[in-house]
C-alpha cells in the first residue's frame, strides 16, 4: 500500500490522453520566453525592419523631407546609371578602396599576428598596442589628425620635402588623397589581427614538427601548413573587412571636408549617398542608392562564400 501510494502521480500531472491537465515544469513556460524576447523583437521591428521597409518604399518616390513622397517608380534607379556621372565616379572610387585596402589590411594583420604568436613576456602589451588603432581609427578626432599629418605642411609633407620629394600635401592632390584614406584603413588592422592570432593558437603544433622533420623551409611551412589551417579564419576576416570597406564613411568625410575632393578622388559611395540625402534633401534618390549598396554587398558576400569552396579547408583537410 505504501509503495502504491508513493508511486502515484501528483494530481494535475497525468500522462497525455488521460484528460488530466499537465503542469509546466521549470523552463517550459513559453510566455516567459516571449516576455524576455519582446524588447529585442520590438527593437528589431521598430529600429531595423521598419526603417528598411520605409526606405525601400521611398526609393521608388521623389521625397525631400518637406513634402509628401511622390511615386516615380524606377526613375531614381534609372537616373543613377544614365544621368549621374558622379554616382559612377563614387562606384569607381569605392571599388578601388575596397580592392586595395582590404588585402593590405589583412596582410598587415596576418604578419603582425605571426610575430605575436611567438612566446613573449610582453605579448599582452603588444596585443593591446596593435589593437588600439582599431578602436580609434574610425573616430572623427583621428581622421582630423590624419588630415593634418598628410596635409600641406604636415609632418609627411615636411619629411618628403627634406629628401627632395615635393608633394604639396597628399590630401590636396587627387593622385594621393585616396591613398591617405587607404593608409588609415590599413593602420586599423588590430581587430583582424586578434582574430588571426586566435586562429594561429588553434593550429596543432605537431603539424609544424612534421614539417620541420621533412626539412620544409619557413615559406613552405607557411604556405602548406599555416595558410590552409588558417583559411576559415581568413575567410571570416575577408568577409567582415570587405563589408566594412564598402561602408567606409567617416575618414572620407573628414579628410575631404565632406566634399569628396579633390576632384572627387575621395568621393566614396556612402559619402555621395550622404550628400544626396542630407545636403540635397533627395531622400528618395539616396534610398535607391542605399538599396543598391545593400544588394552589392550581398552579392559580393555570396561570391566570397561560393569561391571559398576551392580554398577554405576545415578539419577533414578538404576544401568545401
Amino acid at each position: 500500500m505504501l509503495l502504491r501510494e508513493s508511486s502515484a502521480q501528483p494530481p494535475g500531472t497525468g500522462p497525455p490522453g488521460t484528460g488530466a491537465p499537465r503542469r509546466h515544469r521549470y523552463g517550459e513556460r513559453p510566455g516567459i520566453a516571449y516576455l524576455f524576447l519582446s524588447p529585442w523583437v520590438a527593437g528589431a521591428l521598430l529600429l531595423t525592419v521598419g526603417p528598411m521597409l520605409a526606405s525601400l518604399y521611398l526609393s521608388f518616390t521623389d521625397y525631400d523631407l518637406f513634402t509628401a513622397p511622390r511615386w516615380v517608380g524606377l526613375e531614381n534607379y534609372t537616373r543613377l546609371f544614365t544621368e549621374d556621372p558622379r554616382y559612377l565616379d563614387s562606384i569607381w572610387v569605392t571599388l578601388r578602396y575596397v580592392l586595395i585596402s582590404t588585402p593590405l589590411k589583412l596582410a598587415a594583420a596576418l604578419a603582425v599576428a605571426l610575430l605575436l604568436n611567438r612566446a613573449s613576456r610582453a605579448q599582452g602589451f603588444y596585443r593591446s598596442a596593435f589593437y588600439a588603432p582599431s578602436l580609434l581609427g574610425a573616430s572623427v578626432a583621428v581622421a582630423l589628425v590624419w588630415r593634418v599629418v598628410f596635409g600641406n605642411g604636415g609632418p609627411v609633407d615636411e619629411g618628403l620635402s627634406a629628401i627632395g620629394v615635393q608633394t604639396g600635401g597628399w590630401v590636396s592632390r587627387p593622385g594621393y588623397a585616396l591613398l591617405t584614406i587607404i593608409l588609415l584603413a590599413v593602420w586599423q588592422f588590430g581587430a583582424p589581427m586578434v582574430i588571426f592570432l586566435a586562429g594561429l593558437k588553434q593550429i596543432p603544433r605537431t603539424l609544424y614538427d612534421a614539417a620541420a622533420v621533412d626539412g620544409a623551409s619557413w615559406w613552405r611551412t607557411f604556405r602548406s601548413v599555416t595558410v590552409p589551417m588558417l583559411s576559415p579564419v581568413i575567410l571570416f576576416n575577408l568577409v567582415l573587412e570587405t563589408i566594412h570597406a564598402f561602408q567606409a564613411f567617416t575618414p572620407a568625410f573628414i579628410v575631404s571636408g565632406g566634399r569628396g575632393g579633390p576632384s572627387d578622388s575621395t568621393l566614396f559611395y556612402t559619402l555621395y549617398l550622404y550628400q544626396r540625402g542630407f545636403v540635397d534633401f533627395r531622400m528618395g534618390y539616396a534610398s535607391a542608392m542605399a538599396w543598391l549598396l545593400l544588394l552589392t554587398i550581398a552579392v559580393v558576400t555570396a561570391v566570397l562564400f561560393r569561391t571559398s569552396r576551392a580554398w577554405v579547408f576545415y578539419g577533414g583537410g578538404e576544401a568545401r
